[in-house]
């Protein structure tokens, strides 16, 4: 039952993360940027699949955010600010004690000039992380 419900989660994320890839080119795949944190942390499937949803929930308000603030970035900073945090923590809460920890040195010593960096949020790369 467990393994039936995991594949229905996973084949819900993916349409979810297709229908987003389609819309927003730009925006990573939240699956494939959850498996390059899975490489880097040892992530189960479970939680990669977690980590997934929470990037592309965090991609979703991230959008939101842009087209409410219609242009005005020092605004939308400030606003995707606390995003930042609720994504952060909801990762983390996702992981075990040790993998925290060094997602927490993952996240500290790779930030962009906006102050995240793609593991932080759902909406930016990872490349420029590693």
């Amino acid at each position: 039952m467990k393994r039936l419900m995991l594949i229905c989660c996973f084949a819900a994320l993916l349409v979810t993360a297709a229908n987003a890839q389609t819309k927003h080119a730009v925006s990573p795949d939240p699956l494939n940027k959850a498996k390059d944190l899975q490489k880097e942390l040892k992530l189960t499937d479970s939680q990669t699949l977690k980590i997934a949803s929470i990037y592309d929930d965090s991609s979703k308000q991230f959008e939101k955010i842009k087209v409410a603030e219609n242009g005005n970035t020092n605004k939308m900073m400030a606003d995707i600010k606390p995003l930042r945090v609720s994504t952060i923590n909801k990762i983390k809460a996702v992981l075990t004690p040790s993998q925290a920890t060094k997602y927490d040195t993952m996240v500290k010593t790779s930030k962009d000039s906006n102050g995240g960096n793609g593991w932080s949020d759902g909406w930016s790369s990872t490349e420029s992380a590693n």
